[in-house]
């Protein structure tokens, strides 16, 4: 089975679900938000946009391939 996703991002045998990383990434959201509340460091601001920014990429690759079409000789041998 052959995936989107570049080398460096497969880390995982079983990929999250769309469901799981939308959570995940509402998480860091809210996380932001309470880490602006408090005037943290600039560190913490930026570790945490790194990972939204990793979350929305994972999130947009599940995407794709939930809904990609797939090639026609790959529907026809499932």
């Amino acid at each position: 089975m052959s995936t989107l996703r570049p080398l460096r991002f497969r880390r995982r045998r079983t990929s999250p679900t769309v469901e799981s990383l939308a959570d995940q990434l509402g998480a860091l959201t809210r996380e932001r938000q309470d880490l602006r509340a408090s005037e943290a460091s600039s560190v913490a601001l930026e570790q945490n946009r790194v990972a939204i920014a990793r979350a929305q990429w994972e999130l947009s690759y599940a995407l794709i391939e939930r809904y990609l079409p797939k090639p026609a000789a790959a529907q026809s041998a499932a």
